[in-house]
């Protein structure tokens, strides 16, 4: 596992890159800033291509948590904004325009599974988000599996290859700024294995990103 102090000296040292398009955040990439190029980010990680319309932000892996109901990947830009993923999933993020501070989900089919029973599978999952202080944020989703997009921000992989999701939110109690949009998770199935390799998310109505796993120089 990747400690803190590692991963933060390697991302400020990429920080200090900043003027050949190294390293960005995800705030910089929604200002408009000229995307990054991956041939300058360090092979020894891993990464996220973060992209917010037709801009684009890199996050590297810091660590993976141990969790009860799955790994949890943690990913921070230069300026130590996270997000945190599990299966593929959204379950937080800080120093980001909306913070998920904290997720609460239930034990949830794996991917394959949900592909293989088809139709719509319902859950709920709680959240606390900033600012604004809402706590205990209650959606109701649906999720089912959908043809590959006509739009999306893949690169590099054929959409057909991979299997889609589409996840909705049909209410959402305690906060006052509506439904989220769908997110979107595109799984890659080999095997016994399953991997959702790119993902459509929102941390809130106006704050959407796109995100898929990458190599530098890919």
């Amino acid at each position: 596992m990747l400690r803190l102090p590692l991963i933060f000296t390697v991302l400020m040292s990429l920080a200090g890159c900043q003027s050949s398009g190294v390293m960005q955040t995800l705030q910089t990439a929604v200002r408009g800033a000229v995307a990054p190029q991956s041939s300058a980010l360090n092979p020894a990680f891993a990464y996220l291509r973060v992209t917010t319309g037709k801009r684009t932000a890199f996050l590297a892996l810091g660590y993976v948590e141990p969790h009860l109901q799955g790994p949890v990947e943690v990913w921070y830009s230069a300026e130590r904004e996270m997000i945190r993923l599990q299966h593929g999933r959204l379950i937080g993020a800080a120093g980001t325009l909306t913070e998920w501070r904290e997720v609460r989900m239930p034990v949830l089919p794996s991917w394959r599974a949900l592909a293989d029973r088809g139709g719509v599978y319902s859950w709920q999952r709680t959240r606390d988000v900033m600012p604004g202080y809402q706590f205990n944020v209650v959606d109701t989703l649906q999720l089912r599996v959908i043809a590959p997009p006509l739009r999306h921000q893949l690169v590099g992989i054929v959409p057909a290859s991979l299997t889609w999701f589409e996840e909705s939110v049909t209410a959402a109690a305690g906060r006052g700024d509506g439904a989220l949009p769908p997110a979107r998770y595109a799984v890659e199935f080999s095997g016994d294995s399953e991997r959702v390799v790119y993902a459509e998310q929102c941390l809130s109505a106006e704050f959407c990103f796109s995100w898929q796993r990458w190599r530098a120089g890919q």
